[in-house]
């Protein structure tokens, strides 16, 4: 039986590139929101920078604060994660959980605008931050957590 993760925020990051289209890639984020969420449940924020080689770039910013979106979120989440990517991040969460409690996961960007949910370790990814509430709020609590989470039959 698959444990509840229980997190304080969580938070989604994406870039739009110049040779990207805008609404797509915001397609793409949508993938990994139940439909019980509201667009005015989260908060959003885009800020305009620039690349490398002066390319425009804007970054989507998107943050879920309260603890029952938080919860459909999380399960919704789960339930969007193939077995195979359960496993992964299994595997991985000594690496994927930080020393504050922040579990990183990174979602193929192009896959999910297909409404593919794939981990990934590309760069074209949307990062989602979970700030997982445990205790003690120490790694190994997280971690396990984590683990938990991931735990169960499909």
């Amino acid at each position: 039986m698959a444990g509840k993760l229980q997190a304080h925020n969580i938070r989604i990051r994406t870039f739009i590139h110049a040779t990207e289209d805008p609404e797509k890639v915001l397609e793409a984020l949508e993938t990994l929101f139940p439909e019980e969420i509201s667009p005015k449940d989260v908060e959003f924020e885009v800020i305009e920078t620039e690349g490398y080689f002066g390319n425009p770039i804007l970054v989507v910013d998107a943050e879920i604060k309260h603890s029952r979106n938080i919860r459909k979120f999380l399960e919704n989440l789960r339930g969007l994660l193939s077995k195979e990517d359960r496993k992964y991040l299994w595997e991985h969460a000594e690496e994927k959980v930080d020393e504050t409690g922040t579990f990183y996961i990174r979602f193929d960007k192009q896959k999910a605008y297909l409404g593919e949910v794939k981990v990934s370790e590309g760069e074209d990814v949307i990062h989602v931050r979970i700030k997982v509430k445990a205790f003690p709020m120490k790694k190994e609590a997280v971690v396990k957590a984590v683990r938990e989470w991931l735990e169960g039959e499909d």
